[in-house]
């Protein structure tokens, strides 16, 4: 497959870990170059009911077959074409609910298949995306038709390091996703987590399972553990499988994340500075600008418990909502995913974007890759103070990255160093900030954007700008 090694010019390599097929991206295109190993097991698993009900239900990615002769400069025996996630993300940019979401359609198909004789060849959560909300499987080479007398899931180990044990540390150690998954692309072994776990943690009920008992035994394995060891007939076979399946089912149950809380949450209720009129006010102008600007999709930066996400997606926008805290951004998936609304909040400092990971830092793109000229606005409320203070982040600068993201409006909160909160997080160090003024503020951004219309929040030192992103001359 010599030409999906090594695609044209107008195409990525976007997969390669796969034998039987590889993903390019072409142009706007997301294309499946199979060999005729995998394209024949893909045609065959796409006919079960698995496959026909989960794509008309949006649980799998949709898949349209190509014919190969309209594409001569890729080599393949068969070439699929698969719907576009609006906006892709990964398992270490998720809280901890999408990651058990995710872990929730796997075991869902891998039931499913099972029943129809087909098993799950791997169990990692980059084989789902999240459409808003909704989790997607999107590797359709995952599913294989299998011996029906193997008892073995081979992808249950990878199951639990990817799935149960990053839950774990959630529960136990609060290491969210993104502390975990970023260096630990694998997910994580039993025996680092023995190693965190102290004497008494080792012996819980749910350490003791998937983490303590692996640890021990780990030194008994031998190849032989490796070897197929066929059960005596299918139908016992299937009732081992089942067994296991539900084994992984009961644990992922059991380590649903629960409604986290810190100190961001709530930030917009019982914590905000606004009075309730302010907030009525400041609410107004962000759904009068949403009407004018009628943005397709939105990026709402240090978006919170997603209040005006929630604000964008009601007004017709497709909403990635973004935040450093991993508790806020679960908070705003339960109430998407429970309202089915068109939100995907993810884990992301907008100072510290996701960087590109992978071999050749190509398998997975960065933030910012994904996101430049990728929004019809950004919405900027309540957070470029955080950005200027906490991460010294120069204004032109945060103007010319906003410029980058959005094609076409900005919606930026201004809050001036007079500000109860500018001063709290400034910490004393009033003189350091002090010229980061509103004239210099709207002088920075009419470097990049015109001004389309501005008001102050009440009594507050706090403005609230609409800014359209200044076409660049010939």
């Amino acid at each position: 497959m010599t030409a999906a090694q090594d695609p044209t010019t107008a195409a990525a390599v976007r997969s390669f870990r796969d034998p039987g097929g590889v993903l390019i991206r072409r142009g706007g295109r997301i294309l499946r170059v199979l060999n005729p190993e995998g394209a024949a097991s893909l045609e065959s698993f796409l006919k079960t009911t698995t496959a026909r009900e989960a794509a008309e239900t949006g649980k799998l990615v949709r898949s349209t077959p190509l014919d190969p002769a309209d594409f001569p400069e890729i080599d393949a025996a068969a070439l699929i074409e698969h719907e576009r996630i609006p906006f892709p993300s990964y398992p270490y940019e998720w809280p901890p609910e999408m990651l058990h979401a995710a872990g929730v359609l796997t075991l869902d198909l891998a039931k499913s298949a099972l029943d129809e004789g087909f098993g799950l060849k791997d169990a990692s959560p980059y084989n789902v995306l999240f459409r808003g909300s909704e989790p997607v499987f999107v590797d359709v080479l995952s599913f294989e038709r299998r011996d029906p007398r193997d008892r073995a899931w081979i992808a249950y180990a990878q199951f639990v390091r990817t799935f149960l044990l990053p839950l774990l540390a959630w529960r136990e150690f609060g290491l969210s996703p993104d502390q975990v998954l970023i260096t630990h692309r694998d997910g994580l072994e039993p025996e680092t987590m023995y190693r965190w776990a102290g004497f008494w943690r080792r012996w819980k009920a749910r350490f003791l399972a998937l983490v303590s008992l692996p640890k021990w035994m780990s030194g008994r394995e031998d190849a032989a553990v490796y070897r197929p060891s066929p059960a005596a007939s299918a139908e016992q076979a299937a009732f081992i499988l089942n067994g296991l399946l539900n084994s992984c089912r009961r644990h992922l149950n059991a380590l649903r994340p629960a409604n986290a809380v810190s100190k961001w949450s709530n930030y917009t209720g019982a914590k905000s500075l606004y009075s309730d009129a302010e907030f009525a006010a400041k609410e107004a102008f962000v759904a009068d600008a949403l009407g004018l600007a009628r943005p397709g999709n939105v990026l709402d930066v240090g978006a919170n418990e997603g209040h005006f996400s929630f604000l964008a997606a009601a007004s017709g926008a497709s909403v990635v909502a973004i935040d450093s805290d991993p508790a806020v951004a679960g908070a705003i998936w339960r109430k998407a995913h429970a309202g089915r609304l068109d939100v995907l909040p993810l884990v992301v400092d907008l100072t510290r974007p996701t960087p590109a990971t992978g071999w050749r830092n190509q398998e997975c793109e960065s933030f910012l890759d994904r996101s430049r000229s990728g929004f019809d606005m950004v919405l900027m409320l309540a957070v470029i103070h955080h950005m200027l203070v906490t991460e010294r982040v120069p204004l032109e600068d945060l103007f010319d990255l906003v410029s980058e993201i959005t094609r076409e409006y900005a919606l930026i909160e201004y809050v001036a160093p007079e500000d109860p909160m500018f001063q709290r997080i400034v910490r004393g160090r009033e003189d350091l900030y002090s010229h980061l003024t509103r004239d210099r503020f709207e002088a920075a951004a009419a470097r990049r954007f015109d001004l389309v219309r501005s008001t102050r929040i009440g009594g507050l030192h706090r403005w609230l700008y609409l800014f359209r992103r200044r076409r660049a001359t010939a």
